[in-house]
């Protein structure tokens, strides 16, 4: 079998098992609520977008952790109100998951459980995320989800990246660079339209997607979007070893 319709098909099983196995009846059993890992990039808003084409899957909520202090989203430093726009958009429930700056592994999974668990009491079944290829980000998220009663799904799991970069692009995505490693790739990059220029100048050795940690995006556009959010740069800043670019909602003065 295809090793990448392999790892859907495990991952439609694990569903089907679930349905199976919930005791609920038929009618109940049509329709799986998904809960929805929201980094405000690229990634989840394809899974998202892969997501409302299955017909018997329903997200009805993202979740996004928080940087408490700075009031941003962790690693992509987008403002928490930009994120409250793409959830309007989408006409979906925002769940904010605020954590403390440093945060230790262990407060963050603490947090995580009172996700998991407010989850399964609003009858969501399973919860998705928007990795692309790295097997141990996948395995831990497995494991912390094991015994909580929710199911992962992995929509966007082994498409190879420089052809799912162009799905996007031509799919009508559209995202901003607002964080570039300079350890992996020019500082330059940050803040640029990510569209089929970027990938023409990104050097080999960068993954499409920025997987591997070399960009992260802030989606502004997309085809589960109602209308675009209209955004304009901001302040370019270094710091932790990141160069980051901030966006401004338009309608922010």
């Amino acid at each position: 079998m295809n090793p990448i319709l392999s790892h859907r098909v495990v991952d439609l099983f694990l569903l089907s098992r679930a349905r199976k196995g919930s005791g609920t009846d038929t009618a109940e059993a049509i329709l799986q609520n998904v809960l929805l890992s929201w980094s405000s990039g690229k990634d989840s808003a394809w899974a998202l977008h892969l997501l409302r084409k299955q017909p018997d899957l329903s997200v009805t909520a993202l979740v996004t952790t928080f940087n408490e202090s700075a009031g941003r989203v962790a690693m992509h430093a987008v403002r928490r109100s930009l994120v409250h726009a793409q959830a309007d958009r989408l006409g979906l429930q925002f769940w904010e998951v605020p954590l403390p700056w440093p945060c230790t592994n262990e407060v963050y999974e603490g947090l995580m459980a009172d996700v998991y668990a407010r989850a399964v009491h609003d009858g969501i079944a399973a919860m998705a995320f928007g990795d692309l290829f790295l097997e141990d980000i996948r395995a831990y998220r497995v494991a912390q989800l094991a015994g909580t009663g929710l199911e992962p799904l992995f929509p966007v799991w082994g498409i190879p990246t420089d052809r799912l970069a162009r799905e996007m692009i031509d799919g009508g995505l559209r995202a901003k660079l607002t964080c570039v490693d300079p350890t992996k790739l020019d500082a330059s990059f940050v803040g640029r339209e990510f569209d089929l220029d970027l990938l023409a100048d990104l050097p080999a050795s960068v993954d499409p997607c920025g997987e591997n940690g070399e960009f992260h995006t802030f989606v502004y556009d997309a085809p589960v979007f109602s209308s675009p959010i209209e955004v304009r740069q901001g302040e370019v800043v270094v710091r932790d070893g990141f160069v980051f670019s901030d966006l401004i909602s338009s309608a922010e003065k």
